[in-house]
């Protein structure tokens, strides 16, 4: 399996646009991400994400397509030492394990760039699937917590799931 990440780029836009425009992507993630996904929100995301330095959100490559998103974000004053990342993969991806070796990679990249000793990501508690995309990738869940996103008119536990630089 050919996974990679890289850069946006502007040529990534189409790809963004059919991929991100997905009400199951969405229901996923925090509301920042629209629903419905239109060329102009690409087209922020795009501008916004290319002027990061170092690079903090790339583009999932799986042969040669760009097919989601994944992003590191470090933390500042007493919590610099950690970094969140977050994540979305195109529906048709589901199942294949590509997340799995996309959060390898941005971790392996977080440590090497940047100052950090410990890399957390917050999945909903009732997305299933990220949870076990991030056990699968060594992260531990450190904690729960119930019913503290508000999300489509309903509340929902956040998890914390952590790895630490070794």
């Amino acid at each position: 399996m050919d996974i990679s990440l890289r850069c946006w780029s502007l040529t990534d836009l189409d790809n963004l646009v059919k991929y991100a425009n997905n009400q199951k992507v969405a229901n996923n993630l925090t509301d920042g991400f629209p629903y419905p996904y239109t060329t102009d929100d690409g087209k922020k995301y795009l501008k916004i994400v290319s002027q990061d330095n170092p690079v903090k959100v790339f583009a999932v490559i799986y042969d040669g397509e760009a097919i989601g998103s994944i992003g590191v974000f470090p933390q500042t004053d007493i919590h610099r030492k950690n970094a969140e990342i977050g994540y979305w993969l195109a529906e048709p991806f589901w199942g294949r394990g590509i997340m799995v070796k996309a959060v390898g990679l941005i971790v392996d990249y977080t440590f090497k760039t940047f100052d950090i000793t410990r890399v957390f990501a917050r999945p909903f508690g009732t997305n299933k699937a990220s949870q076990r995309v991030l056990e699968k990738s060594g992260f531990k869940l450190e904690g729960r917590f119930e019913k503290v996103l508000y999300k489509n008119g309903r509340f929902m536990d956040e998890f914390i799931y952590a790895i630490r630089k070794k």
